[in-house]
């Protein structure tokens, strides 16, 4: 069972991941957005960490939602809506549930995933942080470990995609041959999803029991 305390490990590990990887992140915006994904995305973290410690929700449902709100008002850009939702829906399919099993969390993150791609009006395929996301919850119903997998492949798979959606889509065929910011900011959530839980001794997200593991939008480019 995940309670209130596994989600703010996760959010505290994000958090540091995107502190570790802000540079790159940044790196990768450049040439197909405004370079600023990864500060951010640095700035946000760090906002939800801090709120998360002060306030100290007590269900995982509570906890998402209040990291979602926190994202939308500190992040500028297409990044804190986006990623704002993606938690703040997580959270809400949640409910007041004090602790959820593997396979209901991994069924909210996916009703927070199908937010993001409505908000941003994006699919798979088009070069957004969609292409991360939806394999890497898909995956989440199997193990925490592949969703890890299934989320960095999709981030990597962007390279040779045209732009669709977002900043980048402006770009044409100058977008090709570019990760994308947004799947590569999205691959680390769930990397340090993963990481959580095999910190906390979950192996897999399908297991009802509680056994769990291993691990930009509709328009990510900002």
């Amino acid at each position: 069972m995940l309670d209130a305390d596994f989600l703010r490990r996760w959010l505290t590990t994000a958090a540091a991941a995107v502190d570790r990887e802000a540079d790159r992140l940044t790196e990768l915006d450049s040439p197909i957005g405004d370079a600023d994904h990864g500060s951010n995305l640095q700035r946000g973290f760090t906002a939800v960490v801090a709120t998360l410690e002060k306030e100290a929700p007590d269900t995982p449902g509570a906890v998402l939602t209040l990291a979602g709100r926190q994202l939308i008002s500190t992040v500028g850009g297409a990044s804190g809506p986006l990623y704002g939702t993606l938690l703040r829906r997580t959270g809400k399919a949640l409910g007041d549930a004090p602790r959820v099993t593997e396979a209901e969390f991994a069924a909210a993150l996916r009703a927070g995933v199908d937010a993001v791609a409505q908000l941003g009006g994006a699919a798979p395929g088009d070069k957004t942080m969609l292409d991360a996301l939806v394999p890497g919850a898909d995956a989440l119903a199997t193990s925490f470990a592949a969703a890890r997998e299934a989320a960095h492949q999709g981030a990597l798979a962007t390279a040779p995609l045209q732009a669709r959606k977002g900043r980048a889509s402006y770009l044409g065929e100058r977008s090709v041959g570019h990760q994308d910011p947004g799947a590569t900011s999205s691959a680390l959530l769930f990397e340090a999803l993963a990481d959580t839980a095999a910190e906390t001794g979950h192996e897999a997200a399908g297991d009802s029991e509680g056994t769990g593991g291993s691990g930009e939008s509709g328009g990510s480019s900002e």
